[in-house]
């Protein structure tokens, strides 16, 4: 389809395998069974959720919200519902949300998804996006720590608006609305410029770390295990490197997944943990970044 090769994109990417929705299948489809894959190991049900918050740039459909529809298809009759769009950073944006209503006793039970069905929002002519893609989706129920010492110590976001034309999708909505220009311009797809995402995130991600860690009086010797957004397998090892933290370190599913965006954090942190990696009173760090730019970071006890 494109110029390129298995090698070329190894080699550039780390990129080994991706997923692909089936035709007819949505993003909200693929939220659900991640939803029910966390609600049965958080032995919660779907009327137990006071609150859905979706990480999505791909929502089935402009209007309503793709969290409404999963509340429908879930039957979480009792949970508000809503749509954050933070592009790859959307799980850790969705989380920290999550955590100050619970914080506030305003919510008990928070479902968080972070769902892509990024396949057909790229153009697939386009050999610097079309790589790098995949469809996924994970969730995350959070609630109160009955040990304080336990959970989320604590996140910090960040965003900057300056730097958002290297990596958008400028067609569909106001500014250039839908038409036959916009389509023939393939703007209602990625466009991204790779070498100054590359440039932002190495160095604004291993600045939100040490604010994470300076935040709770702790050290990066004390980090036990890093879950990064996993973007590009280059920009993941030039942090790690900034950092001083070695790989072995972060749990790495870049080579069978690519790029999920918001679906990549929650994906992560449940593979560590069914894999056995996760012990408790680990620490683990996160990190995420996407377009807008919008970043972050978040330290959490287990």
């Amino acid at each position: 389809m494109v110029d390129t090769t298995d090698a070329w994109i190894c080699e550039r990417t780390g990129i080994k395998q991706r997923r692909i929705a089936a035709e007819g299948e949505v993003t909200s489809d693929m939220a659900v069974v991640a939803a029910r894959h966390a609600m049965a190991m958080a032995g919660t049900n779907a009327l137990d959720l006071d609150m859905i918050i979706t990480c999505t740039v791909s929502a089935d459909m402009p209007l309503p919200s793709c969290a409404v529809v999963i509340q429908a298809k879930l039957g979480a009759a009792r949970a508000f519902a809503f749509d954050i769009s933070a592009a790859c950073a959307g799980s850790l944006y969705g989380l920290t949300i999550a955590d100050q209503f619970i914080r506030t006793g305003r919510a008990h039970r928070v479902l968080v998804i972070g769902a892509e069905l990024l396949s057909r929002l790229v153009d697939w002519s386009d050999r610097n996006t079309c790589i790098l893609f995949g469809d996924a989706a994970g969730a995350m129920i959070i609630g109160p720590a009955d040990d304080p010492t336990r959970g989320l110590l604590s996140a910090h976001l960040y965003s900057d608006g300056r730097e958002a034309s290297i990596l958008s999708i400028p067609g569909g909505g106001s500014k250039f609305p839908a038409s036959e220009e916009v389509l023939a311009k393939k703007m209602h797809k990625i466009a991204m410029n790779g070498r100054e995402i590359y440039k932002f995130a190495v160095r604004v991600l291993p600045e939100a770390i040490r604010a994470a860690l300076e935040a709770n009086g702790l050290t990066v010797a004390d980090i036990d295990h890093i879950v990064p957004h996993q973007a590009n397998a280059r920009i993941v090892e030039k942090v790690l490197e900034k950092l001083g933290i070695p790989l072995d370190k972060c749990w790495l599913n870049l080579d069978r997944y690519g790029n999920t965006s918001s679906a990549s954090l929650p994906i992560s942190l449940d593979e560590a943990n069914r894999a056995g990696r996760l012990k408790q009173g680990d620490l683990i760090a996160m990190m995420a970044i996407g377009a807008g730019m919008t970043w972050g970071s978040a330290l959490m006890r287990w």
